[in-house]
């Protein structure tokens, strides 16, 4: 495996190492107010009921796009693109991403990130690359295995929400309402529990199956509002 320089104490993998296994050359939604490409990484190490994604979640899988493809779209889209967004899957799972991330940035385009924080030490690595980050939180600690299915999962996305906190870098957070595992209540107690940390107002998300006919069942046509009421949380955005 070829190593490039370390960023801080962490080695830069390079980026031709990554496993990618989708490629979107345009959104206008993976970065708010912003025109991006978006690069899904392959592999996550939760499962989480409502994973919009979950033929992303196995991490022996081989990505189906080659980076240098990729480069090349980027290429042919300079000046009608803001930004490129590195999604998932887990993006900071794959210890490739920084150097990914200094060449989109040596390209000229603002770097994005979608994570729900599995890995604090490979998103601290990445977070002086990134210009802005999408974190999902999706409840309060001692509530995260119920959503992911994972134990301490909980301690290393609300430990990765202080990282981006304390980085300085534009952030949002997201969480995402689970009519299958959410209470109303357990969403009371995510909001606060950003909130009280100190951290941006969460936009509140609503569940969709996606192509997982098992979730889809399961969710059985219920939305956002089939968990809160329509006038909880006046002041926080909803998508």
């Amino acid at each position: 495996m070829t190593v490039l320089v370390p960023l801080g104490n962490h080695p830069r993998v390079e980026a031709a190492l990554l496993e990618i296994g989708d490629y979107h050359p345009f959104s206008s939604v993976d970065w708010p107010g912003r025109l991006s490409a978006t690069v899904f990484l392959q592999g996550c190490p939760w499962k989480c009921t409502y994973c919009h994604n979950p033929a992303l979640q196995d991490s022996a899988a081989h990505g189906g796009v080659a980076w240098e493809d990729v480069l090349d779209s980027l290429r042919a889209r300079r000046g009608m693109l803001d930004a490129v967004v590195f999604a998932g899957g887990e993006p900071t799972r794959q210890p490739s991403l920084a150097d990914a991330m200094a060449q989109v940035r040596e390209m000229g385009f603002l770097v994005g990130l979608q994570t729900a924080g599995a890995y604090p030490r490979g998103l601290a690595c990445v977070l002086p690359l990134v210009d802005w980050v999408g974190i999902d939180i999706k409840a309060a600690p001692a509530a995260y295995e119920r959503v992911t299915g994972q134990g301490l999962s909980g301690v290393h996305a609300w430990s990765s929400l202080e990282l981006v906190m304390r980085s300085g870098v534009d952030y949002e957070v997201r969480l995402t309402v689970d009519p299958t595992v959410h209470s109303r209540q357990d969403v009371f107690d995510a909001v606060r529990e950003v909130i009280r940390r100190g951290a941006h107002a969460p936009v509140l998300q609503q569940a969709r199956p996606g192509a997982n006919k098992e979730y889809a069942k399961a969710l059985a046509g219920r939305g956002l509002y089939d968990v809160i009421h329509l006038d909880d949380f006046p002041d926080l955005e909803r998508r």
